[in-house]
């Protein structure tokens, strides 16, 4: 199985499990990134160098040629996304505002086009324009990070 992550899967495993105490998750980490099965997108990079994370913003650049220019096919998904009106509000006005920057219609056309599974720390929940609700408006796969362990079958 591949995967696309969400930025917030990402800032959770570098702020919370130490490389040096988490060595078996590390490890199945670094085995999927090389592996090819972790496909993350430009978008995602863009919000982990404003992230302020300096063990991920690290690692990203030494792993730079990975994260992908969005392809045509995925543009097209990206407009799909955005033909429906109710997902318009998953660019949230706060961000435009700021100038801030919105990975998320990326990450789950990435999934779409490559038929990947979407890591995500957020939660379905009705009536919203999450990546879980679109990701269900979809038919895409989507899993929280314990989840996307659990499919790994990583035990700690």
């Amino acid at each position: 199985m591949t995967y696309v992550f969400d930025n917030s899967p990402l800032s959770a495993l570098f702020k919370n499990y130490y490389r040096g105490v988490f060595r078996s998750l590390w490890d199945g980490f670094d085995g999927l990134v090389a592996e090819g099965k972790f496909l993350p997108t430009r978008e995602v990079r863009r919000e982990i160098d404003d992230s302020g994370i300096t063990l991920l913003i690290d690692w990203a650049e030494l792993h730079k040629a990975i994260f992908a220019t969005p392809t045509a096919a995925e543009g097209a998904f990206v407009a799909k996304i955005y033909a429906v009106a109710h997902f318009h509000q998953n660019i949230e006005t706060k961000k435009l505002l700021k100038g801030d920057k919105n990975a998320d219609p990326f990450v789950i056309a990435r999934a779409a086009v490559t038929e990947s599974t979407v890591v995500t720390m957020e939660q379905l929940k009705s009536n919203a324009a999450r990546i879980p609700n679109i990701c269900e408006h979809f038919g895409l796969k989507w899993l929280s990070l314990e989840k996307f362990m659990e499919a790994e079958d990583w035990i700690f």
